[in-house]
């Protein structure tokens, strides 16, 4: 079900282009599908059907929509990487301290977690990796943190999941930018799909260096994969 928020205040056509960015964004409506019509999105959101139409043209002219007359709007094919704000994409100067912390923080935890996780935590970290690995859209970036953070609570220490926690909005921009990237590239998306099956097998093995081992490898290629891509955007 489409989520939306009550709106008010001024310039009511932009909130609603960022709430309609936001069913595109997440996921909610995919390329291809027919958005609610004017009418029913003026309930929706209780507006006027101006601040829709308005909204409606917005979204056209930045290619996010097609209007065919008697048919509808349609979401158009296009790269969700131009829906993310600034405020959600890791800088440059911050992917070195971050990894720096996920790798100290998270390998040891991979390492406790193979040793103490439960049948029911493993089937937790499954079904968040079956989700991220067969995830088409940018949304696979909440399985990918829900993975890990499955791991910290696997470590069996309460501690741990608060430090988690602690880098928890660095860590899911870090994570978000790493699935703006891949998403678009087949070869990047298997790489980073089998990384998180090594350590998921590792954690099932009961294995704890393979488990340490398989992280650290694995946020290294992260953190490279960032710091390559914003050298070659010119960030």
């Amino acid at each position: 079900m489409l989520q939306v928020e009550k709106i008010s205040g001024k310039k009511v056509s932009d909130i609603v282009v960022e709430q309609i960015e936001e069913w595109i964004r997440s996921g909610s409506v995919q390329p291809g599908e027919k958005l609610p019509s004017v009418r029913e999105m003026c309930e929706l959101f209780d507006v006027g059907r101006s601040a829709v139409r308005d909204a409606l043209t917005t979204l056209k002219g930045r290619g996010l929509v097609n209007v065919k007359h008697g048919e509808g709007t349609f979401v158009c094919h296009f790269d969700t990487a131009q829906l993310l704000p600034d405020i959600l994409l890791v800088q440059k100067s911050d992917i070195s301290k971050l990894y720096q912390v996920r790798k100290i923080l998270e390998a040891g935890i991979a390492e406790m977690a193979a040793l103490n996780a439960t049948e029911k935590q493993l089937n937790i970290m499954e079904k968040e990796l079956d989700e991220l690995v067969n995830a088409k859209t940018l949304k696979g970036w909440e399985a990918d943190y829900r993975f890990h953070l499955a791991i910290a609570e696997a470590s069996g220490n309460e501690i741990l999941v608060d430090l988690m926690d602690t880098v928890s909005t660095t860590t899911k921009k870090g994570i978000m930018a790493c699935h703006r990237i891949i998403l678009s590239d087949e070869k990047l998306s298997r790489d980073v799909a089998e990384q998180h099956i090594a350590i998921y097998e590792s954690m099932k093995a009961k294995d704890p260096i393979k488990a340490r081992k398989a992280m650290y490898n694995h946020l290294t290629y992260v953190e490279e994969l960032l710091d390559n891509h914003l050298n070659e955007s010119g960030d």
